[in-house]
């Protein structure tokens, strides 16, 4: 089998782990593991994914946080 298949994100869309994230953990709990303004103020799905999708260093604490919860 290919290296992809052991990713934890492989087969994930961006949008799916965000909407897990806020299933799991709800916006406020979120933005305390990761201080963002688009998690504090205001929050939806759509305005999160337009800044996670151009801010890489905030799409890799987000995709870090969804493996840690895949883990435990």
């Amino acid at each position: 089998m290919s290296e992809s298949n052991k990713d934890p994100l492989h087969g994930k869309t961006l949008e799916m782990i965000l909407n897990q994230l806020v299933a799991y953990y709800g916006w406020e709990n979120l933005a305390f593991h990761i201080d963002i303004n688009c998690f504090k103020k205001d929050p939806s799905v759509k305005s999160s994914l337009k800044f996670l999708r151009a801010t890489p260093w905030a799409r890799k604490k987000v995709e870090d946080l969804y493996i840690s919860i895949l883990e435990n």
